[in-house]
């Protein structure tokens, strides 16, 4: 997973000096986040905590922190679309696209956000 977060900000033009926190954690402790943050009930698969508001291609800004992405592989899986490692990696890049600033609230945000994490992922899995 942390290298599919290095390549996605990578990508995304992050200087490569930032900061990123990853978290593994349960189904318990992901509802108790999800209620926390987002007044939602139950786990979900992925959150993401934004820190310095760094935005694509910003590299000449220097380093920031760029947040904490928390993935809960327990829920993850039972997506059951495709295997646990490749549900993680898309997940880390969805985190960081967050991170970002990038959201799927709306459909022209859905489609462009979702094509974005296709492509990084994609690319990635090609340099490897």
């Amino acid at each position: 997973m942390k290298s599919v977060a290095d390549f996605a900000l990578n990508q995304m033009g992050i200087h490569p000096d930032s900061e990123l926190n990853m978290r593994i954690v349960n189904e318990d402790e992901m509802s108790e986040l999800h209620i926390k943050w987002l007044g939602l009930a139950g786990p979900t698969d992925v959150l993401s905590f934004p820190m310095d508001e760094l935005k694509p291609n910003s590299k000449s800004e220097g380093p920031g922190i760029v947040g904490d992405i928390v993935l809960c592989p327990a829920f993850a899986e039972k997506n059951g679309k495709q295997s646990l490692d490749k549900e993680l990696e898309l997940l880390t890049v969805h985190g960081v696209l967050h991170l970002l600033g990038f959201d799927h609230a709306e459909k022209i945000e859905e489609a462009a956000m979702f094509k974005l994490q296709d492509e990084i992922l994609e690319n990635w899995r090609r340099s490897k």
